[in-house]
């Protein structure tokens, strides 16, 4: 079966529900989190801070499955988090694996 990998990106304040609703779903077996930083031209919802250094941060969340059990978690996703402002990826993997 294909696997995926779905990142979503989040802004800090939305990172504990985040967590609380990816532990809420049984059909993944984890996932990792990791602090980024967003860079781009618009200001929209930046600080004057974030607006001065150029970036603002983020938690980015990655988790990798079966293609079926991503595209259900995504599904729940697009109900549950509709109109948070989240960006969300899927990727098609290679690979992937534990050594």
């Amino acid at each position: 079966m294909s696997q995926h990998l779905l990142t979503i990106i989040t802004l800090p304040r939305m990172q504990d529900a985040m967590i609380d609703w990816l532990l809420e779903q049984d059909n993944l077996s984890g996932f990792s989190t990791a602090e980024i930083y967003g860079h781009g031209a618009r200001h929209t919802g930046m600080s004057l801070l974030e607006q001065v250094t150029g970036r603002q941060k983020r938690t980015q969340f990655t988790a990798h499955a079966d293609e079926a059990v991503i595209n259900s978690v995504l599904e729940k996703l697009k109900l549950d988090f509709a109109g948070s402002g989240l960006h969300y990826m899927v990727t098609p993997l290679l690979e992937a694996g534990a050594l």
